[in-house]
């Protein structure tokens, strides 16, 4: 009887501690991409669609007035670009992944230009974090020339610090997809980008 109820109350031991201890599953890691290629609002919306990027933040990288404000950058005095960065986890989708959509998303042949947005903040850039990073960068633009009649300009730099731009800034496209510019210009660039 003894042993019966040693057995029960080991068991019940057991239980309580299944339930209130579950095993903690190992985050998973995520890597950080930087760049440029044009509006920040149309770029963002191109990688928040993709498979593995856990989220897409517009920014400003690139310059050397410390915490600047959209005004600022858009004077193209402020040496900053209109950047997203991406987090995305590698175990889903690979840095040259991220990069074969980079040179799809924009046209990096034009110097600060895209479109008819124009000036030094809408280069086109990488913004590498590692040493990895730049050598993969690297070899993609090499890659995708071949794909362009015209010389790719796009700079390939380390980051130095990243900026979050205003929250008003962040998806914009999910926010106002009926806005003029959504609708006639960051639209247009999805439905293409599908049919790739």
């Amino acid at each position: 009887m003894k042993t019966f109820k040693l057995l029960l109350c080991l068991t019940a031991s057991l239980a309580a501690m299944n339930t209130s201890a579950e095993p903690s599953k190992p985050a998973a890691k995520t890597e950080l991409a930087t760049f440029g290629g044009g509006c920040f609002w149309c770029t963002e919306a191109v990688y928040q669609t993709m498979d593995g990027v856990k989220s897409s933040t517009s920014g400003y990288a690139g310059g050397t007035v410390p915490d600047p404000t959209y005004e600022q950058v858009c004077t193209g005095t402020t040496g900053h670009a209109e950047v997203i960065q991406v987090e995305f986890d590698p175990a889903r989708i690979s840095y040259e992944k991220i990069l074969e959509t980079f040179w799809k998303a924009h046209d990096p042949t034009t110097l600060n230009r895209q479109g008819n947005d124009r000036g030094t903040q809408y280069r086109s850039v990488i913004f590498y974090h590692n040493e990895a990073q730049k050598l993969a960068a690297e070899k993609s633009k090499r890659e995708a020339q071949a794909k362009f009649a015209d010389p790719i300009v796009t700079q390939i730099s380390p980051l130095t610090k990243f900026y979050r731009a205003e929250d008003y800034h962040q998806d914009y496209y999910r926010k106002h997809p009926e806005q003029g510019y959504c609708r006639v210009v960051i639209k247009p660039k999805l439905d293409k980008l599908k049919k790739h």
